[in-house]
């Protein structure tokens, strides 16, 4: 981040993470709650080893049509908000910590895992919608796919929240006159 983009880089790191633990909080303390409560199932977005079809129609079934309304109505458009705030979040620390590395490396392979995070949790998003959408029948090629993307962005996620440590320890321990935000 160089220029004006690199001024305002603290100021996107910690707006745009507010706006993330906000909708995050939200989503684990109403909307994922709600639908935990309505089936007695862990919902598709809390799955980072992702599902079978037979877990996939149970818990489809156990929402019920109104359940299945609520993932669509309030669960989809939250999480259609977080993938981008968190993606933003750490590509902002990412980059206030590490442009004082000498190797930028770690940096933009942060940046790759957070990037990819947002489109996998989209991906699951558009998964989830499509087997409501083909509800009574969801053929499991999709499920296989939503799965596939939950488990892959859980992995990311945890990568590149890992990063994030990682460059701010490596900036942590640079010579001072070199630590400035």
């Amino acid at each position: 981040m160089h220029g004006i983009s690199f001024r305002y880089a603290r100021v996107i790191a910690i707006g745009s993470g507010l706006i993330a633990t906000a909708i995050y909080l939200v989503m684990i303390n109403v909307t994922l709650a709600h639908i935990e409560a309505v089936s007695g199932q862990v919902p598709f977005d809390m799955r980072p080893f992702g599902y079978g079809p037979a877990d996939a129609v149970a818990l489809l079934d156990a929402l019920g049509v109104e359940g299945r309304h609520y993932y669509l109505g309030h669960q989809i458009p939250l999480d259609t908000f977080y993938p981008a705030m968190l993606a933003l979040t750490l590509i902002a620390s990412m980059s206030l910590f590490g442009r004082r590395m000498p190797d930028s490396r770690l940096v933009r392979l942060g940046i790759i895992f957070s990037v990819g995070t947002a489109l996998f949790d989209y991906g699951e998003n558009l998964g989830i919608v499509a087997m409501i959408g083909t509800w009574p029948d969801p053929p499991a090629h999709l499920i296989h796919a939503a799965s596939a993307a939950s488990v892959v962005k859980s992995v990311l996620t945890t990568l590149a929240v890992f990063m994030v440590f990682l460059i701010g320890f490596i900036w942590s321990r640079l010579p001072k006159a070199e630590l400035r935000l």
